[in-house]
C-alpha cells in the first residue's frame, strides 16, 4: 500500500468518519511495534501491538515487508492492520468498551493485544 504515513478515510456512518494510518517501527528499546492511529474531531487513539518474546504468542511484522501491517497470535489468528474491515472492528470494539476519546480529547494509546481476540472474532481473523 505504499506510504505508511498516508492517512486514509474510514466512513462508519453519515456522522462518523475516521482518518487512520499504520506505522511499523522499532522503538528505542529495540522492540518492534505496529501501531494503528485513528483521528476524528481532534481526538486521536493509537492501538499499539508490541512484539513479544518468541514464546509469548504475540507476533508483529518486525520489519519484514512480506507481512507488513500484520499481527498474529500463537494460535494461527492474524489481523492485517491495513485492511479497512480490521480498522473498523478495532474502532467498534474500543467504542463498545468506552475507550475512545471524545471530540478534542487527549490522545489515547491502547494495548492492541487486549482487543485482539474480540477483533479476530468480529472479522473471522
Amino acid at each position: 500500500m505504499g506510504n505508511d504515513r498516508r492517512q486514509r478515510r474510514l466512513v462508519v456512518d453519515e456522522r462518523t468518519t475516521w482518518l487512520w494510518s499504520h506505522r511499523q517501527k522499532r522503538g528505542r528499546d529495540g522492540v518492534w511495534r505496529d501501531a494503528l492511529t485513528l483521528c476524528r474531531d481532534g481526538a486521536r487513539v493509537r492501538f499499539v501491538f508490541l512484539a513479544g518474546a518468541p514464546d509469548s504468542g504475540r507476533y508483529t511484522s518486525e520489519g519484514d515487508y512480506w507481512y507488513e501491517g500484520c499481527v498474529a497470535d500463537g494460535r494461527g489468528n492474524l489481523l492485517n492492520l491495513r485492511e479497512p474491515g480490521v480498522v473498523r472492528a478495532l474502532a467498534e470494539e474500543a467504542g463498545r468498551r468506552g475507550l475512545l476519546p471524545g471530540p478534542g480529547g487527549r490522545p489515547v494509546e491502547l494495548d492492541g493485544w487486549e482487543l485482539f481476540p474480540a477483533v479476530v472474532a468480529a472479522t473471522d481473523g
